[in-house]
Protein backbone atom coordinates (compact mmCIF):
# COMPACT_ATOMS: atom_id res chain seq x y z
CA UNK A 1 0.00 0.00 0.00
CA UNK A 2 1.33 3.38 -0.91
CA UNK A 3 1.99 6.49 1.10
CA UNK A 4 -1.11 8.06 -0.31
CA UNK A 5 -3.74 5.52 0.01
CA UNK A 6 -2.29 4.92 3.56
CA UNK A 7 -2.95 8.32 4.43
CA UNK A 8 -6.40 7.69 3.38
CA UNK A 9 -7.07 4.32 5.35
CA UNK A 10 -5.71 6.32 8.49
CA UNK A 11 -8.10 9.40 7.85
CA UNK A 12 -11.10 7.03 7.52
CA UNK A 13 -10.12 5.27 10.33
CA UNK A 14 -9.61 7.87 12.59
CA UNK A 15 -13.03 9.54 11.34
CA UNK A 16 -14.82 6.43 12.05
CA UNK A 17 -12.95 6.58 15.43
CA UNK A 18 -14.72 10.13 16.35
CA UNK A 19 -18.35 9.49 14.02
CA UNK A 20 -16.44 12.23 12.19
CA UNK A 21 -19.07 11.85 8.68
CA UNK A 22 -16.47 12.33 5.44
CA UNK A 23 -17.48 13.92 2.01
CA UNK A 24 -14.84 12.75 -0.34
CA UNK A 25 -13.98 15.48 -2.67
CA UNK A 26 -11.79 15.51 -5.81
CA UNK A 27 -11.68 18.85 -7.59
CA UNK A 28 -14.56 20.48 -6.71
CA UNK A 29 -16.10 21.12 -9.80
CA UNK A 30 -19.20 19.31 -9.51
CA UNK A 31 -20.39 20.21 -6.08
CA UNK A 32 -23.02 21.49 -7.15
CA UNK A 33 -24.81 18.20 -7.99
CA UNK A 34 -27.28 16.58 -5.92
CA UNK A 35 -27.94 17.13 -2.49
CA UNK A 36 -25.73 19.68 -0.79
CA UNK A 37 -22.69 18.07 0.44
CA UNK A 38 -22.32 17.51 4.69
CA UNK A 39 -19.22 16.44 6.25
CA UNK A 40 -15.68 16.74 6.32
CA UNK A 41 -13.98 17.02 3.04
CA UNK A 42 -11.79 14.07 2.53
CA UNK A 43 -9.42 15.44 0.03
CA UNK A 44 -8.42 12.77 -3.32
CA UNK A 45 -6.07 14.82 -5.37
CA UNK A 46 -2.81 13.33 -3.59
CA UNK A 47 -3.86 10.15 -5.36
CA UNK A 48 -2.30 10.68 -8.52
CA UNK A 49 -1.04 9.69 -11.51
CA UNK A 50 -1.53 6.82 -14.51
CA UNK A 51 -0.40 3.21 -13.52
CA UNK A 52 -0.26 1.96 -16.27
CA UNK A 53 -1.60 2.60 -20.31
CA UNK A 54 -1.44 0.07 -23.02
CA UNK A 55 -2.73 1.67 -25.56
CA UNK A 56 -2.78 -1.69 -27.89
CA UNK A 57 -4.78 -3.23 -25.26
CA UNK A 58 -7.27 0.02 -25.32
CA UNK A 59 -6.85 0.06 -21.41
CA UNK A 60 -5.52 2.78 -19.14
CA UNK A 61 -5.73 2.33 -14.89
CA UNK A 62 -5.24 5.70 -13.56
CA UNK A 63 -6.00 6.94 -9.94
CA UNK A 64 -8.43 8.96 -8.54
CA UNK A 65 -7.25 12.36 -7.68
CA UNK A 66 -5.22 12.64 -11.10
CA UNK A 67 -6.40 15.58 -13.55
CA UNK A 68 -8.86 14.12 -16.12
CA UNK A 69 -7.45 17.24 -18.33
CA UNK A 70 -4.12 15.04 -17.67
CA UNK A 71 -5.58 11.49 -18.59
CA UNK A 72 -7.30 12.86 -21.65
CA UNK A 73 -4.19 14.54 -22.71
CA UNK A 74 -2.00 11.34 -22.34
CA UNK A 75 -4.75 9.62 -24.67
CA UNK A 76 -4.44 11.94 -27.40
CA UNK A 77 -1.25 11.58 -28.07
CA UNK A 78 -1.69 8.20 -28.97
CA UNK A 79 -4.84 8.92 -30.79
CA UNK A 80 -6.98 7.38 -28.31
CA UNK A 81 -9.90 8.64 -26.26
CA UNK A 82 -12.68 8.14 -23.24
CA UNK A 83 -15.66 8.10 -26.26
CA UNK A 84 -18.27 9.44 -23.43
CA UNK A 85 -16.84 12.74 -23.17
CA UNK A 86 -17.36 13.41 -19.44
CA UNK A 87 -17.74 17.24 -18.91
CA UNK A 88 -15.43 19.46 -17.70
CA UNK A 89 -17.11 22.06 -15.68
CA UNK A 90 -15.69 24.60 -13.40
CA UNK A 91 -11.86 25.63 -14.05
CA UNK A 92 -10.10 23.91 -16.96
CA UNK A 93 -7.75 20.89 -15.01
CA UNK A 94 -9.65 21.35 -11.81
CA UNK A 95 -11.96 17.76 -12.41
CA UNK A 96 -10.65 14.22 -11.59
CA UNK A 97 -10.76 11.09 -12.32
CA UNK A 98 -12.19 9.53 -9.50
CA UNK A 99 -14.78 12.27 -9.84
CA UNK A 100 -15.67 11.68 -13.52
CA UNK A 101 -16.33 8.35 -12.24
CA UNK A 102 -18.45 8.56 -8.76
CA UNK A 103 -20.86 11.66 -10.64
CA UNK A 104 -21.23 9.36 -13.56
CA UNK A 105 -21.89 12.08 -16.41
CA UNK A 106 -21.40 11.59 -20.27
CA UNK A 107 -21.32 14.51 -22.72
CA UNK A 108 -23.15 14.67 -26.00
CA UNK A 109 -22.21 11.25 -27.22
CA UNK A 110 -23.70 9.35 -24.45
CA UNK A 111 -26.91 7.97 -26.34
CA UNK A 112 -24.52 6.59 -29.06
CA UNK A 113 -21.17 4.94 -27.23
CA UNK A 114 -22.38 4.16 -23.79
CA UNK A 115 -22.33 5.74 -20.62
CA UNK A 116 -19.26 5.96 -18.24
CA UNK A 117 -20.03 2.89 -16.43
CA UNK A 118 -19.85 0.78 -19.71
CA UNK A 119 -16.05 1.80 -19.63
CA UNK A 120 -15.09 0.75 -16.22
CA UNK A 121 -13.34 -2.17 -16.25
CA UNK A 122 -12.44 -2.31 -12.62
CA UNK A 123 -11.35 -0.24 -9.55
CA UNK A 124 -9.90 0.01 -6.08
CA UNK A 125 -11.80 1.54 -3.80
CA UNK A 126 -11.53 2.25 0.25
CA UNK A 127 -14.60 1.35 2.15
CA UNK A 128 -16.31 2.65 5.11
CA UNK A 129 -14.29 0.66 7.31
CA UNK A 130 -10.75 1.40 5.67
CA UNK A 131 -10.91 -1.73 4.06
CA UNK A 132 -8.67 -1.95 0.49
CA UNK A 133 -10.58 -3.48 -1.90
CA UNK A 134 -10.32 -4.59 -5.62
CA UNK A 135 -12.79 -5.37 -7.64
CA UNK A 136 -12.86 -6.04 -11.79
CA UNK A 137 -9.57 -5.85 -13.38
CA UNK A 138 -8.40 -4.76 -17.22
CA UNK A 139 -10.30 -6.88 -18.94
CA UNK A 140 -14.04 -7.32 -19.74
CA UNK A 141 -15.58 -10.44 -18.47
CA UNK A 142 -19.14 -11.84 -17.54
CA UNK A 143 -19.12 -12.91 -14.09
CA UNK A 144 -22.69 -13.65 -11.56
CA UNK A 145 -23.47 -10.80 -8.90
CA UNK A 146 -22.59 -7.69 -9.00
CA UNK A 147 -20.38 -5.97 -11.09
CA UNK A 148 -18.88 -3.40 -8.17
CA UNK A 149 -16.76 -1.43 -9.93
CA UNK A 150 -19.57 -0.41 -12.31
CA UNK A 151 -21.95 0.20 -9.54
CA UNK A 152 -19.23 3.34 -8.17
CA UNK A 153 -20.11 5.03 -11.60
CA UNK A 154 -23.03 7.55 -10.37
CA UNK A 155 -22.67 6.86 -6.68
CA UNK A 156 -21.27 10.53 -5.57
CA UNK A 157 -19.01 8.90 -2.86
CA UNK A 158 -21.68 6.93 -1.31
CA UNK A 159 -19.92 3.63 -1.24
CA UNK A 160 -16.36 4.83 -0.25
CA UNK A 161 -13.27 6.32 -1.76
CA UNK A 162 -12.54 4.76 -5.34
CA UNK A 163 -8.41 5.07 -5.28
CA UNK A 164 -7.90 4.17 -8.61
CA UNK A 165 -9.63 3.04 -11.94
CA UNK A 166 -9.24 1.29 -14.92
CA UNK A 167 -10.93 2.62 -18.02
CA UNK A 168 -11.13 1.01 -21.56
CA UNK A 169 -10.33 3.85 -24.41
CA UNK A 170 -11.09 4.01 -27.53
CA UNK A 171 -9.39 5.09 -30.67
CA UNK A 172 -10.19 8.67 -32.21
CA UNK A 173 -12.72 8.60 -34.77
CA UNK A 174 -10.85 8.89 -38.48
CA UNK A 175 -13.28 11.35 -39.67
CA UNK A 176 -16.33 13.64 -38.45
CA UNK A 177 -18.54 15.84 -39.79
CA UNK A 178 -21.44 18.21 -38.61
CA UNK A 179 -24.67 18.93 -40.19
CA UNK A 180 -27.47 21.34 -39.36
CA UNK A 181 -31.15 21.39 -40.02
CA UNK A 182 -33.51 23.97 -39.65
CA UNK A 183 -36.70 22.56 -38.04
CA UNK A 184 -39.03 22.45 -34.72
CA UNK A 185 -38.41 20.00 -31.75
CA UNK A 186 -41.02 18.00 -33.16
CA UNK A 187 -39.46 17.76 -36.78
CA UNK A 188 -36.02 17.35 -34.72
CA UNK A 189 -37.59 14.04 -32.67
CA UNK A 190 -38.86 12.72 -35.79
CA UNK A 191 -35.87 13.04 -37.61
CA UNK A 192 -33.44 11.37 -35.05
CA UNK A 193 -35.78 8.76 -34.16
CA UNK A 194 -36.00 8.21 -37.82
CA UNK A 195 -32.21 8.17 -38.26
CA UNK A 196 -31.63 5.85 -35.53
CA UNK A 197 -33.15 2.89 -37.56
CA UNK A 198 -30.52 3.34 -40.12
CA UNK A 199 -27.16 2.44 -40.54
CA UNK A 200 -25.17 6.29 -40.04
CA UNK A 201 -22.37 6.69 -38.10
CA UNK A 202 -24.67 8.82 -35.92
CA UNK A 203 -22.86 10.07 -32.51
CA UNK A 204 -24.16 13.07 -31.53
CA UNK A 205 -27.08 15.30 -31.55
CA UNK A 206 -28.30 18.60 -30.40
CA UNK A 207 -31.46 21.13 -30.88
CA UNK A 208 -32.72 24.02 -29.63
CA UNK A 209 -34.87 26.70 -30.72
CA UNK A 210 -38.61 27.55 -30.09
CA UNK A 211 -41.68 25.67 -30.11
CA UNK A 212 -42.02 26.20 -33.91
CA UNK A 213 -38.18 26.89 -35.31
CA UNK A 214 -34.96 26.03 -34.63
CA UNK A 215 -31.78 24.19 -35.50
CA UNK A 216 -30.64 20.56 -35.15
CA UNK A 217 -27.03 19.98 -34.54
CA UNK A 218 -26.10 16.51 -36.02
CA UNK A 219 -22.30 15.00 -35.32
CA UNK A 220 -21.41 11.85 -37.46
CA UNK A 221 -18.24 10.28 -36.49
CA UNK A 222 -16.60 7.01 -38.00
CA UNK A 223 -14.60 6.12 -41.36
CA UNK A 224 -14.48 8.55 -43.54
CA UNK A 225 -16.09 6.90 -46.43
CA UNK A 226 -19.35 6.31 -44.25
CA UNK A 227 -19.55 9.84 -43.13
CA UNK A 228 -19.33 11.11 -46.17
CA UNK A 229 -21.79 8.96 -47.48
CA UNK A 230 -24.07 9.50 -44.89
CA UNK A 231 -23.50 13.55 -45.44
CA UNK A 232 -24.28 13.29 -49.29
CA UNK A 233 -27.59 10.92 -47.82
CA UNK A 234 -29.12 13.36 -44.89
CA UNK A 235 -28.29 16.93 -46.98
CA UNK A 236 -28.32 20.18 -44.42
CA UNK A 237 -25.74 21.96 -43.99
CA UNK A 238 -22.23 21.24 -43.21
CA UNK A 239 -20.62 23.13 -40.35
CA UNK A 240 -16.98 24.84 -40.29
CA UNK A 241 -14.77 21.64 -38.43
CA UNK A 242 -13.31 23.83 -35.85
CA UNK A 243 -16.49 25.84 -35.13
CA UNK A 244 -18.47 22.64 -35.09
CA UNK A 245 -16.13 21.21 -32.52
CA UNK A 246 -15.92 24.11 -30.04
CA UNK A 247 -19.87 24.35 -29.98
CA UNK A 248 -19.88 20.54 -29.23
CA UNK A 249 -17.10 21.60 -26.38
CA UNK A 250 -19.44 24.30 -25.41
CA UNK A 251 -22.29 21.34 -24.98
CA UNK A 252 -20.40 19.24 -23.20
CA UNK A 253 -19.56 22.30 -20.74
CA UNK A 254 -22.61 23.47 -20.41
CA UNK A 255 -21.06 26.85 -21.66
CA UNK A 256 -23.61 27.28 -24.32
CA UNK A 257 -25.38 30.78 -24.63
CA UNK A 258 -28.68 28.56 -23.84
CA UNK A 259 -27.40 27.06 -20.38
CA UNK A 260 -27.25 31.47 -19.27
CA UNK A 261 -30.81 31.59 -17.96
CA UNK A 262 -32.10 34.73 -18.35
CA UNK A 263 -34.08 34.70 -14.91
CA UNK A 264 -32.34 34.27 -11.89
CA UNK A 265 -34.76 32.59 -10.50
CA UNK A 266 -34.52 29.46 -12.94
CA UNK A 267 -32.81 26.22 -11.95
CA UNK A 268 -31.27 24.00 -14.52
CA UNK A 269 -33.70 20.74 -15.22
CA UNK A 270 -32.65 17.54 -16.77
CA UNK A 271 -34.84 15.23 -18.09
CA UNK A 272 -34.03 11.97 -18.94
CA UNK A 273 -36.73 10.37 -21.11
CA UNK A 274 -37.09 7.25 -23.81
CA UNK A 275 -35.45 8.68 -27.38
CA UNK A 276 -38.68 8.08 -28.73
CA UNK A 277 -40.56 10.09 -26.45
CA UNK A 278 -42.77 12.90 -27.95
CA UNK A 279 -42.66 16.69 -27.17
CA UNK A 280 -43.24 17.25 -23.47
CA UNK A 281 -46.49 19.14 -22.49
CA UNK A 282 -44.55 21.61 -20.55
CA UNK A 283 -45.90 24.68 -21.06
CA UNK A 284 -44.90 27.07 -18.15
CA UNK A 285 -41.46 26.03 -19.07
CA UNK A 286 -39.41 27.53 -22.75
CA UNK A 287 -37.90 25.44 -25.33
CA UNK A 288 -35.70 22.67 -24.06
CA UNK A 289 -32.68 21.57 -25.47
CA UNK A 290 -32.02 18.01 -26.44
CA UNK A 291 -29.65 16.12 -26.78
CA UNK A 292 -28.60 12.49 -26.44
CA UNK A 293 -30.68 11.83 -29.81
CA UNK A 294 -34.27 13.06 -27.62
CA UNK A 295 -33.11 11.26 -24.56
CA UNK A 296 -31.93 14.01 -22.63
CA UNK A 297 -33.68 17.54 -22.65
CA UNK A 298 -32.59 20.10 -20.52
CA UNK A 299 -35.59 22.66 -18.98
CA UNK A 300 -35.17 25.93 -17.22
CA UNK A 301 -37.46 26.07 -14.66
CA UNK A 302 -37.51 27.75 -10.98
CA UNK A 303 -37.51 24.76 -8.73
CA UNK A 304 -41.04 25.30 -7.73
CA UNK A 305 -41.90 23.43 -10.98
CA UNK A 306 -40.69 20.19 -9.50
CA UNK A 307 -44.04 18.49 -9.45
CA UNK A 308 -44.99 19.71 -13.35
CA UNK A 309 -42.10 18.34 -14.53
CA UNK A 310 -41.10 15.15 -12.57
CA UNK A 311 -45.30 14.16 -13.77
CA UNK A 312 -44.05 15.04 -17.28
CA UNK A 313 -41.35 12.98 -17.32
CA UNK A 314 -42.80 9.87 -15.51
CA UNK A 315 -45.74 9.96 -18.25
CA UNK A 316 -43.11 10.03 -20.67
CA UNK A 317 -41.60 7.21 -19.02
CA UNK A 318 -38.45 8.87 -17.28
CA UNK A 319 -37.12 11.04 -14.64
CA UNK A 320 -36.29 14.29 -14.41
CA UNK A 321 -33.25 15.43 -12.06
CA UNK A 322 -32.77 19.16 -10.28
CA UNK A 323 -29.12 19.65 -11.74
CA UNK A 324 -28.14 23.06 -10.68
CA UNK A 325 -29.64 25.41 -8.88
CA UNK A 326 -29.69 29.40 -9.65
CA UNK A 327 -27.55 32.01 -7.46
CA UNK A 328 -31.05 32.89 -5.96
CA UNK A 329 -32.28 29.00 -4.65
CA UNK A 330 -34.95 30.05 -1.60
CA UNK A 331 -37.80 27.94 -3.47
CA UNK A 332 -36.10 24.84 -3.55
CA UNK A 333 -36.10 24.07 0.32
CA UNK A 334 -37.62 20.77 0.23
CA UNK A 335 -37.62 20.00 -3.08
CA UNK A 336 -34.96 16.95 -3.72
CA UNK A 337 -32.70 17.19 -6.35
CA UNK A 338 -32.97 13.12 -7.57
CA UNK A 339 -36.72 12.20 -8.43
CA UNK A 340 -37.88 9.09 -6.06
CA UNK A 341 -36.81 5.51 -6.92
CA UNK A 342 -39.39 2.89 -6.94
CA UNK A 343 -39.27 1.45 -3.69
CA UNK A 344 -37.55 -1.80 -4.83
CA UNK A 345 -34.62 -0.22 -6.36
CA UNK A 346 -34.32 2.24 -3.39
CA UNK A 347 -33.72 -0.81 -0.93
CA UNK A 348 -30.99 -2.35 -3.35
CA UNK A 349 -29.27 1.58 -2.76
CA UNK A 350 -29.58 1.52 0.80
CA UNK A 351 -28.53 -2.48 0.85
CA UNK A 352 -24.84 -1.58 -1.21
CA UNK A 353 -24.17 1.65 0.50
CA UNK A 354 -24.74 0.16 4.60
CA UNK A 355 -22.56 -3.05 2.89
CA UNK A 356 -20.07 -0.49 1.90
CA UNK A 357 -20.59 1.92 4.60
CA UNK A 358 -22.31 0.33 7.82
CA UNK A 359 -21.88 3.31 10.32
CA UNK A 360 -22.51 5.88 7.48
CA UNK A 361 -19.29 7.66 7.74
CA UNK A 362 -19.31 8.95 3.97
CA UNK A 363 -21.51 11.43 2.90
CA UNK A 364 -25.28 9.14 1.65
CA UNK A 365 -27.71 11.88 2.05
CA UNK A 366 -26.13 13.57 -1.10
CA UNK A 367 -26.87 10.65 -3.30
CA UNK A 368 -30.11 9.73 -1.09
CA UNK A 369 -31.34 12.36 0.49
CA UNK A 370 -31.75 12.57 4.08
CA UNK A 371 -34.76 9.89 4.22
Amino acid sequence: MDNAVQQIVERIRAAAADATPLRIRGGGTKDFYGEPPRGEPLDTTALAGITSYEPSELVVTVRAGTPLAELEAALAEKGQCLPFEPPHFGTHGAGTVGGMVAAGLAGPARASVGSVRDYVLGATLVNGRGEVLGFGGQVMKNVAGYDVSRVLAGSLGALGVIAEVSLKVLPVAPAEATLAFACSQADALRLLNEWGGRPLPLNASCWTGHAGEGVLYLRLRGAAAAVEAACAHLGGERQDAAAAAARWLSLRDQRLPWFDAADAREALWRVSVPQTAPVLALDDCGAPLVEWHGAQRWYKAPAAQAASLRAAARAAGGHATLFRLPPSAADADGIARFDALSAPVARIHQALVREFDPHGLFDRTRLLGAG
